[in-house]
């Protein structure tokens, strides 16, 4: 029997995000299209920039109310008429109010591209917001409200923003609203802020799939050409990073009484895309730090001490400015020690990386960018991203391609870049931190002070 040789595996080619095409209309809506063959069920992305400190100070969340009631009806259909209407087309409808802007998600198989199109035009231009369905989503949202805090998860994550975030700066406060303001909403709220905020000015509109025999731009063109522009400045608050507050750094513990687990929430501010020496590096520094299940930090609380099942870190930017965030629970019992060594990891890059780390993570984001972007939803998505930060998907392409320069060299100075900005252990260690916990304050209070990480306020979860 003759042995046949191993054969050579080649490097894999550079790879490219999908080349779209880019059509503006006169109402100021712009269009992006990237074909995508054999994918039948085609993609449509709206971004609108619309700020979250665009709603009212009493009447926050109103946005959000307004996105899930969009399709709850038009001038033409009622709320169940409209719903079967989408069902009979194939349409698969949803939308959203987050910090970057308002978006809308459409699916629908390409034969029926052109009446989906028409039924985005009924949504986005005529929406009834009957009073029972606004009075629907606000009771949802109420429901939400309690359901979030009642989650460790949740509630790690509201303190943080309330933490971070200067008080008077909207960041500081759910997306969604709180109890108080969602509570007071109306319908007039909802259709005063649709009529001043969902115009097409700005906008930008994405269809990914098998476009072949489609002409996009008169569809889209014929469905949204007399979208109304609107007179506003999209910019008004796009240019400006979230105020953080001075006294962010520092530690909180949420008191839960009888916890069995421990829930972190620990950040800084991070940077966004425009950061000094380039993107790349930092989705990088991201995983080796807590980005996979044999980064430093799952390496040490999950593997060497079984403390938790998982824990992450991410650099997540924003159009101004950014956070980073790791978090994650841990078994009560490890909360003091787990903390302890959070931060020593945090902290570790100081004393650098290896070139194995490095490689590791910049295969992973490199090798699997071909299967993260192979389908005409997540092009659509990528795309309409983008667009909301400000930027192409020639951006996208460009940090792939910047990211095989990413060596030991970039990664250390993109995190002393990270650690100086953010000001991470000026004085002693775990300064600078915003930490915050969820579990039994009773039970870990004195060992977490004997830390000497800094002072801890603790926070009845009421």
């Amino acid at each position: 029997m003759t042995a046949v040789a191993r054969p050579a595996v080649a490097p894999p080619e550079p790879w490219d995000f999908p080349e779209g095409s880019t059509h503006d209309l006169p109402n100021g809506l712009r269009l992006l299209t990237y074909d995508v063959p054999g994918q039948y069920v085609v993609s449509v992305r709206l971004g609108l920039p619309v700020s979250l400190r665009d709603e009212p100070r009493e009447r926050e969340g109103v946005a959000s109310i307004m996105s899930r009631t969009l399709d709850e009806g038009t001038a033409r259909h009622t709320a169940e008429e409209f719903a079967r209407l989408l069902e009979r087309k194939g349409v698969s409808f949803g939308a959203g109010m987050a910090d970057a802007g308002l978006s809308l998600d459409l699916d629908v198989v390409k034969g029926n591209l052109e009446p989906a199109l028409d039924l985005l035009r009924q949504i986005l231009t005529e929406p009834a917001f009957p009073q029972t369905e606004v009075a629907r989503q606000v009771r949802t949202r109420l429901a939400e409200i309690e359901q979030e805090r009642s989650v460790a998860a949740h509630r790690a994550g509201l303190e943080f923003v309330r933490t971070f975030y200067a008080p008077d700066d909207r960041s500081s406060r759910p997306t969604g609203g709180t109890r108080e303001t969602v509570s007071s909403i109306t319908r007039d709220d909802v259709a005063a802020f649709h009529a001043e905020h969902v115009v097409a000015a700005g906008g930008t509109v994405v269809v990914a799939g098998d476009l072949e025999g489609l002409d996009v731009p008169s569809l889209v063109e014929a469905a949204l050409g007399d979208w109304v522009p609107g007179p506003r400045d999209r910019e008004r608050y796009l240019q400006h990073a979230a105020a953080l507050a001075p006294d962010r750094g520092r530690i909180v513990l949420v008191s839960r009484p009888g916890s069995v687990q421990t829930e972190f929430v620990i950040g800084a501010p991070g940077p966004d895309r425009s950061v000094e020496g380039g993107w790349a590096p930092y989705p990088v520094l991201g995983f080796v730090l807590g980005g996979s299940p044999n980064a430093r930090i799952d390496a040490v609380l999950r593997e060497e001490k079984g403390y938790t099942y998982g824990i992450r870190s991410s650099f997540r930017p924003r159009r101004r400015g950014g956070v980073f965030l790791t978090s994650g629970s841990v078994r009560a019992d490890s909360t003091a020690e787990s903390l302890r060594l959070l931060v020593e990891i945090l902290e570790s890059g100081r004393d650098g990386f290896s070139d194995k780390e490095i490689r590791s993570g910049v295969d992973f984001i490199s090798k699997t960018a071909p299967g993260r972007y192979a389908t005409a939803d997540s092009i659509a998505d990528e795309a309409v991203g983008m667009a909301l930060d400000g930027r192409t998907t020639a951006f996208t392409t460009d940090n792939l391609r910047d990211l095989a320069t990413v060596d030991r060299s970039r990664v250390e100075a993109a995190y002393a870049r990270f650690v100086d900005g953010a000001g991470i252990g000026s004085g002693a260690p775990g300064a600078g931190w915003t930490i915050v916990m969820v579990g039994d304050a009773a039970a870990h209070l004195p060992a977490i002070e004997a830390l000497g990480l800094g002072d801890v306020t603790v926070v009845t979860d009421a």
